[in-house]
């Protein structure tokens, strides 16, 4: 039985977005000045930064769904399996933009991270290859699908890039240590 701690943890992460949100709307921040911007090595700390930082509230919103969704599933296997996940998908996707996204261009948002905890739970069934983790496997990929439009580079404005490192990112972190 899974203990509360990785949902809290998981809790914790989608509250801090909210935060940095409210306190970014208090004083009309500009959550661009965060992001990536591919190549740019004066800001090579957005790789770091970029998921903490969303356009506006249906940005976040959007994000929120998919992370807590997604990251429950992630939560229920344990702490672990959330962090390994997390990072895998924050950093394969921030490295992705960095070194491949276009030139003069601004990433930032934490759907990166949510294209890896859905390559996450995704590739977790193959890698594992147990009857549970092969059924969410199949239900996330039913319930999810429409996620995978966010992967196709027609919607001007989203970082499809980083959607797809970030899948990336979520792939490799499944991979059974």
């Amino acid at each position: 039985m899974p203990t509360k701690k990785p949902f809290q943890i998981l809790l914790g992460g989608i509250a801090i977005l909210w935060i940095v949100w409210a306190v970014g709307s208090i004083f009309n921040a500009n959550p661009g000045r965060w992001g990536i911007q591919p190549r740019e090595w004066s800001n090579l700390s957005g790789i770091f930064t970029a998921p903490l930082f969303h356009a506006g509230i249906s940005h976040l919103l959007g994000n929120t769904i998919s992370l807590f969704l997604l990251g429950g599933m992630i939560a229920a296997s344990g702490t672990r399996a959330l962090f390994s996940a997390t990072l895998w998908a924050w950093l394969i996707s921030g490295i992705g933009i960095f070194l491949l996204g276009p030139s003069q261009t601004n990433h930032f948002g934490a759907s990166g991270i949510a294209f890896g905890y859905l390559g996450y739970l995704l590739a977790r069934g193959i890698y594992q290859k147990n009857f549970i983790n092969i059924a969410v496997s199949i239900i996330v990929l039913l319930a999810f699908s429409g996620m995978f439009f966010g992967l196709l580079p027609f919607q001007p404005g989203i970082s499809w890039q980083g959607h797809v490192f970030g899948l990336i990112g979520g792939i490799l972190g499944a991979r059974k240590k």
